[in-house]
Protein backbone atom coordinates (compact mmCIF):
# COMPACT_ATOMS: atom_id res chain seq x y z
CA UNK A 1 0.00 0.00 0.00
CA UNK A 2 1.43 3.36 -1.02
CA UNK A 3 1.73 6.35 1.27
CA UNK A 4 -1.37 8.12 -0.08
CA UNK A 5 -3.40 4.94 0.38
CA UNK A 6 -2.15 4.50 3.95
CA UNK A 7 -3.04 8.09 4.73
CA UNK A 8 -6.51 7.70 3.22
CA UNK A 9 -7.10 4.41 5.07
CA UNK A 10 -6.08 5.99 8.38
CA UNK A 11 -8.39 8.95 7.76
CA UNK A 12 -11.30 6.65 6.95
CA UNK A 13 -10.70 4.57 10.07
CA UNK A 14 -10.78 7.67 12.26
CA UNK A 15 -13.83 9.08 10.46
CA UNK A 16 -15.82 5.86 10.82
CA UNK A 17 -14.89 5.41 14.49
CA UNK A 18 -15.11 8.97 15.78
CA UNK A 19 -16.56 11.28 13.14
CA UNK A 20 -15.12 13.94 10.86
CA UNK A 21 -14.22 16.31 13.68
CA UNK A 22 -11.60 13.79 14.87
CA UNK A 23 -9.84 13.71 11.49
CA UNK A 24 -6.82 16.01 11.70
CA UNK A 25 -3.79 15.91 9.46
CA UNK A 26 -1.51 15.34 12.46
CA UNK A 27 -3.59 12.49 13.82
CA UNK A 28 -4.00 10.85 10.41
CA UNK A 29 -0.26 11.11 9.75
CA UNK A 30 0.55 9.46 13.07
CA UNK A 31 -1.94 6.65 12.39
CA UNK A 32 -0.50 6.14 8.89
CA UNK A 33 3.10 6.14 10.18
CA UNK A 34 4.19 9.22 8.21
CA UNK A 35 5.01 12.79 9.05
CA UNK A 36 2.37 15.48 8.93
CA UNK A 37 4.27 17.12 6.08
CA UNK A 38 4.13 13.87 4.11
CA UNK A 39 0.36 13.96 4.47
CA UNK A 40 0.27 17.45 3.00
CA UNK A 41 2.35 16.30 0.03
CA UNK A 42 -0.39 13.84 -0.87
CA UNK A 43 -3.42 15.85 0.27
CA UNK A 44 -3.11 19.65 0.26
CA UNK A 45 -5.66 20.10 3.04
CA UNK A 46 -7.83 18.25 5.52
CA UNK A 47 -10.82 19.03 3.32
CA UNK A 48 -9.14 17.49 0.26
CA UNK A 49 -8.28 14.39 2.28
CA UNK A 50 -11.83 14.04 3.60
CA UNK A 51 -13.33 14.61 0.14
CA UNK A 52 -11.13 11.89 -1.37
CA UNK A 53 -11.81 9.44 1.43
CA UNK A 54 -15.55 10.09 1.58
CA UNK A 55 -16.04 9.95 -2.19
CA UNK A 56 -14.33 6.55 -2.31
CA UNK A 57 -16.25 5.24 0.71
CA UNK A 58 -19.62 6.38 -0.66
CA UNK A 59 -18.83 4.87 -4.06
CA UNK A 60 -18.08 1.57 -2.36
CA UNK A 61 -21.21 1.70 -0.18
CA UNK A 62 -23.54 2.58 -3.04
CA UNK A 63 -22.02 0.31 -5.71
CA UNK A 64 -24.58 -2.41 -5.06
CA UNK A 65 -27.63 -0.27 -4.25
CA UNK A 66 -30.79 -1.33 -5.97
CA UNK A 67 -29.70 -4.92 -6.53
CA UNK A 68 -31.96 -6.44 -3.86
CA UNK A 69 -35.01 -6.32 -6.15
CA UNK A 70 -33.82 -4.92 -9.50
CA UNK A 71 -36.70 -6.53 -11.41
CA UNK A 72 -39.24 -6.41 -8.60
CA UNK A 73 -42.34 -4.30 -8.30
CA UNK A 74 -41.99 -0.60 -7.65
CA UNK A 75 -42.77 -1.18 -3.97
CA UNK A 76 -40.13 -3.92 -3.73
CA UNK A 77 -37.55 -1.66 -5.37
CA UNK A 78 -38.39 1.20 -2.99
CA UNK A 79 -38.18 -1.16 -0.03
CA UNK A 80 -34.80 -2.51 -1.20
CA UNK A 81 -33.40 0.98 -1.77
CA UNK A 82 -34.68 2.12 1.62
CA UNK A 83 -32.98 -0.87 3.23
CA UNK A 84 -29.76 -0.06 1.38
CA UNK A 85 -29.93 3.50 2.70
CA UNK A 86 -30.73 2.40 6.25
CA UNK A 87 -27.88 -0.13 6.16
CA UNK A 88 -25.57 2.78 5.32
CA UNK A 89 -27.04 5.26 7.81
CA UNK A 90 -27.23 2.83 10.72
CA UNK A 91 -24.13 0.79 9.90
CA UNK A 92 -21.79 3.74 9.36
CA UNK A 93 -23.39 6.60 11.31
CA UNK A 94 -20.32 8.86 11.30
CA UNK A 95 -19.90 8.56 7.54
CA UNK A 96 -23.64 9.08 7.06
CA UNK A 97 -23.62 12.20 9.23
CA UNK A 98 -20.68 13.67 7.37
CA UNK A 99 -22.13 12.91 3.94
CA UNK A 100 -25.74 13.87 4.58
CA UNK A 101 -25.88 16.47 7.32
CA UNK A 102 -22.59 18.29 7.82
CA UNK A 103 -22.18 21.64 6.10
CA UNK A 104 -19.11 21.79 3.88
CA UNK A 105 -17.90 23.11 0.53
CA UNK A 106 -18.48 21.19 -2.67
CA UNK A 107 -21.51 19.17 -1.58
CA UNK A 108 -24.15 18.13 -4.06
CA UNK A 109 -27.07 20.50 -4.02
CA UNK A 110 -30.75 20.20 -4.80
CA UNK A 111 -32.10 20.55 -7.43
CA UNK A 112 -29.37 20.75 -10.10
CA UNK A 113 -26.98 18.05 -8.86
CA UNK A 114 -29.81 15.69 -7.96
CA UNK A 115 -31.51 16.16 -11.34
CA UNK A 116 -28.21 15.51 -13.08
CA UNK A 117 -27.91 12.15 -11.32
CA UNK A 118 -24.87 13.20 -9.32
CA UNK A 119 -26.13 11.88 -5.98
CA UNK A 120 -25.33 8.19 -5.57
CA UNK A 121 -27.76 7.94 -2.65
CA UNK A 122 -30.67 9.75 -4.36
CA UNK A 123 -30.33 8.75 -8.01
CA UNK A 124 -31.49 5.10 -7.72
CA UNK A 125 -34.70 6.20 -6.01
CA UNK A 126 -35.19 8.99 -8.56
CA UNK A 127 -34.94 6.42 -11.33
CA UNK A 128 -37.52 4.16 -9.65
CA UNK A 129 -39.91 7.07 -9.08
CA UNK A 130 -39.49 8.35 -12.64
CA UNK A 131 -40.40 4.92 -14.00
CA UNK A 132 -43.37 4.60 -11.62
CA UNK A 133 -44.77 7.95 -12.75
CA UNK A 134 -44.23 7.00 -16.39
CA UNK A 135 -45.98 3.65 -15.82
CA UNK A 136 -48.95 5.28 -14.08
CA UNK A 137 -48.21 3.79 -10.65
CA UNK A 138 -47.74 7.20 -9.07
CA UNK A 139 -49.65 10.40 -9.70
CA UNK A 140 -48.20 12.84 -12.22
CA UNK A 141 -45.64 15.20 -10.80
CA UNK A 142 -42.07 16.33 -10.99
CA UNK A 143 -40.08 13.11 -10.36
CA UNK A 144 -37.40 15.06 -8.53
CA UNK A 145 -39.86 16.57 -6.08
CA UNK A 146 -41.80 13.31 -5.70
CA UNK A 147 -38.55 11.50 -4.85
CA UNK A 148 -37.68 14.21 -2.35
CA UNK A 149 -41.11 13.84 -0.73
CA UNK A 150 -40.61 10.08 -0.54
CA UNK A 151 -37.09 10.14 0.92
CA UNK A 152 -36.96 13.09 3.30
CA UNK A 153 -39.23 11.63 6.01
CA UNK A 154 -36.68 8.86 6.55
CA UNK A 155 -33.88 11.44 6.66
CA UNK A 156 -35.79 13.26 9.39
CA UNK A 157 -36.36 10.06 11.32
CA UNK A 158 -32.66 9.25 11.06
CA UNK A 159 -31.78 12.67 12.48
CA UNK A 160 -34.00 11.98 15.46
CA UNK A 161 -32.70 8.42 15.87
CA UNK A 162 -29.03 9.41 15.67
CA UNK A 163 -29.73 12.26 18.08
CA UNK A 164 -31.16 9.83 20.64
CA UNK A 165 -34.68 11.20 20.29
CA UNK A 166 -36.26 7.95 19.08
CA UNK A 167 -35.97 5.20 21.67
CA UNK A 168 -36.47 2.11 19.51
CA UNK A 169 -34.31 -0.88 18.73
CA UNK A 170 -32.78 -0.87 15.26
CA UNK A 171 -35.31 -3.47 14.14
CA UNK A 172 -38.23 -1.38 15.40
CA UNK A 173 -36.73 1.79 13.94
CA UNK A 174 -36.44 0.15 10.52
CA UNK A 175 -40.09 -0.93 10.80
CA UNK A 176 -41.06 2.68 11.63
CA UNK A 177 -39.19 3.89 8.54
CA UNK A 178 -40.95 1.28 6.40
CA UNK A 179 -44.38 2.29 7.72
CA UNK A 180 -43.58 5.96 7.17
CA UNK A 181 -42.47 5.33 3.59
CA UNK A 182 -45.63 3.32 2.96
CA UNK A 183 -47.77 6.19 4.27
CA UNK A 184 -46.04 8.61 1.91
CA UNK A 185 -46.49 6.19 -0.98
CA UNK A 186 -50.20 5.90 -0.17
CA UNK A 187 -50.50 9.61 -0.85
CA UNK A 188 -48.54 9.41 -4.11
CA UNK A 189 -50.21 6.41 -5.74
CA UNK A 190 -52.75 6.85 -8.53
Amino acid sequence: MGTADRIAAAALTILLAEGAQAVTMRRVAAAAGVTTMASYRHFPSREALLRTVVDAAVAEVTATWGRRQPDGTFEQRVDGLANDFLDFALGQPNLYTFVITERRDGVRQFPADFQAGDSPTFSPMLQAVTEAIRDGLLREGDPLEVTLALTTPVLGLLQLYHGGRIALSEVDFRALCKRTTERVLDGLRT
